[in-house]
């Protein structure tokens, strides 16, 4: 098993710009999390809003759900040690107040691309857990994910989209997916254990030949993302694909820690 390391660095005058320590619910305020996986991507520097504020970011990296005042920023990624004038992304990510965001660049390098989508923080009910699927592999299918018993859960699911919440009771799941309306098993998940009160974020990444899980597991609560680990797939052990786009998730509080198991 190998633990991907993330980074924890930061600058104070971009902290001063950008990192606002107030809870998720207060007026003003966003939360984002930002991750790096497109698989073919070398290390990154990172500017916002014309500020490098990230150097030599390897693939893959994941941030926390970190607070973020509401606004539009400018976000431009280069190869490490490039001028800014050569940024492979150049976009504008816009967070609202009161809003959860993931922030990623999908895609291999040739066609990589900014991907924002709104999450849910809101807890489960009592004793359920909360399970979003994110297909983030370039040249994978839409995909389903089923139950090994053959009760598919999310159906048709394509690149660069997330699923819906899917909102079960805590327990033990042998989980799979396939291409959609295929029965033939991409990712094995079984075994997977689901904790009450809970929001489990379970990425499909890399290229389709060596396709992967990542998992991320959230607290409600606190918005604090924790380890987690997934059962292992066939194929080799390759990145997941989100991005690169903004390092405004990476800064300040620490990053998240994300395992997954060698082949």
């Amino acid at each position: 098993m190998s633990r991907f390391k993330f980074i924890a660095g930061m600058l104070a005058t971009v902290l001063s710009l950008l990192f606002v320590p107030a809870a998720f619910a207060q007026s003003g305020t966003a939360q984002v999390r930002v991750i790096h996986a497109s698989p073919d991507a070398p290390a990154v520097d990172v500017y916002v809003n014309g500020n490098r504020t990230l150097t030599n970011v390897p693939f893959f990296t994941a941030s926390d759900y970190l607070d973020l005042p509401a606004g539009t920023y400018q976000i431009q990624v280069t190869p490490t040690g490039a001028d800014v004038s050569q940024a492979v992304i150049d976009a504008s990510a816009t967070v609202e107040a009161g809003m959860a965001y993931t922030i990623a660049a999908t895609g291999q390098v040739a066609n990589i691309q900014p991907t924002i989508i709104v999450d849910d923080l809101s807890a489960p009910a009592s004793g359920q857990a909360k399970v979003r699927v994110y297909h983030f592999s370039p040249d994978a299918p839409a995909v389903d994910v089923k139950l090994a018993a053959g009760d598919t859960l999310i159906s048709n699911l394509a690149f660069p989209n997330a699923s819906d919440y899917l909102e079960v009771p805590a327990g033990s799941y042998d989980l799979q997916v396939t291409p959609a309306g295929d029965s033939a098993v991409v990712i094995d998940l079984a075994g997977t254990q689901l904790e009450s009160g809970r929001i489990y974020s379970v990425f499909a990444t890399n290229v389709v030949a060596s396709i992967t899980p990542e998992v991320a597991v959230t607290t409600p609560a606190a918005a604090a993302t924790t380890p987690a680990t997934l059962p292992t797939t066939s194929g080799a052990e390759l990145p997941l694909l989100l991005l690169v786009i903004s390092a405004i998730g990476l800064i300040g509080a620490g990053m998240v820690m994300l395992r997954r198991r060698a082949v």
